[in-house]
């Protein structure tokens, strides 16, 4: 293995285990020498490859959204019909965020601090993500307006997004329980695009 490669290995090896500690532990029980115990690497070599927690947060938070962004692949596949790919690319889409419930707020966060990361993913989101998600909807309603189909993007993302975001908060403030999410996928369809 060459060096270039080994390096390669070591950077991807502390960005995976400064997701799985933000998973563990959240945002805040992280620091730079958790994750070089956990990574079996120094304090040093993480400052060499990353500089500094805020700049290497940042890189996982890329990688967290480069999974985001290959959920979209889904909704290219014309082997299934429109609905089907929605529900399957908002299920893998969600998949992710349950994954990584906290790294996702930070992400999603109105007023946080802003990563280079997230104004990336929000480029990805306005250039391609989007648009694939229009032309599902496209597909299932006939809806053609842009403003509209942006609206209807937005109404389907939060029906969906919130409840998994909230789903601890209900579960033990407020000793609510939350239906799969499937089941809350085929219900929202099922109202979202009645057929007249």
């Amino acid at each position: 293995m060459s060096q270039m490669d080994r390096n390669s290995e070591t950077k991807d090896k502390i960005l995976q285990t400064t997701l799985e500690l933000v998973k563990r532990e959240g945002f805040e029980g992280v620091t730079v020498r958790k994750i070089a115990a956990e990574s079996g690497t120094n304090l040093s070599l993480v400052n060499y490859y990353f500089g500094s927690k805020d700049k290497l947060i940042s890189e996982a938070i890329k990688v967290l959204l480069s999974s985001f962004q290959s959920t979209f692949e889904i909704l290219d596949d014309a082997t299934l019909a429109p609905k089907k790919r929605l529900k399957r690319f908002l299920l893998q889409y969600v998949g992710v965020i349950q994954q990584y419930p906290e790294l996702v707020s930070r992400i999603f966060a109105i007023g946080g601090a802003v990563f280079a990361s997230q104004q990336e993913y929000g480029q990805f989101l306005k250039t391609i993500g989007f648009d694939k998600v229009k032309t599902v909807l496209t597909d299932i309603t006939g809806e053609s307006d842009p403003e509209l189909l942006m609206m209807m993007i937005m109404q389907i993302f939060g029906a969906v997004f919130l409840p998994t975001l909230l789903k601890s908060i209900l579960a033990t403030g407020a000793d609510t329980e939350i239906a799969p999410l499937e089941q809350q996928i085929d219900l929202l369809f099922a109202r979202y695009f009645h057929e007249s």
